[in-house]
């Protein structure tokens, strides 16, 4: 079996689940596009890895060093509370902190949206965890 590049992974379904992670960073969502130009290299102070696998999970946005998900949510997420419910759950349980805006919110006020990042940044314990 195959070994995950990454330490997050499910080495059980990380074939799938990479093969689909690199369908989702070749079709970003305009908010996606957005928030990764206010959230690439560093600009945060925080390094942000995109479309990172998390157990089985694709997470939008990750910062490993400061267990933090950040998932920006379109429509379908108003159709999957549960789902989206049971996900945070399951990364609660595997330590990361999540939290979630809207397209709508990025699209209409992406400063605010990284300012909340930032502060949520700022203000978690640093874990030492490797980038």
């Amino acid at each position: 079996m195959e070994t995950p590049r990454y330490h997050t992974a499910n080495s059980k379904t990380y074939r799938f689940t990479n093969e689909f992670k690199d369908t989702l960073r070749k079709n970003p969502t305009e908010a996606e596009k957005i928030m990764w130009e206010l959230l690439r290299n560093k600009k945060t102070g925080h390094k942000i890895r995109r479309q990172h696998i998390i157990d089985s999970f694709i997470a939008d946005f990750v910062c490993l060093t400061k267990k933090l998900v950040i998932e920006i949510d379109g429509k379908i997420h108003l159709q999957q509370k549960e789902y989206d419910a049971l996900r945070t759950e399951r990364l609660n349980e595997l330590g990361f902190q999540v939290i979630r805006f809207t397209n709508e919110e990025v699209i209409s006020d992406s400063s605010v949206v990284v300012m909340k990042i930032k502060e949520t940044l700022d203000s978690i314990f640093n874990l030492n965890i490797p980038d």
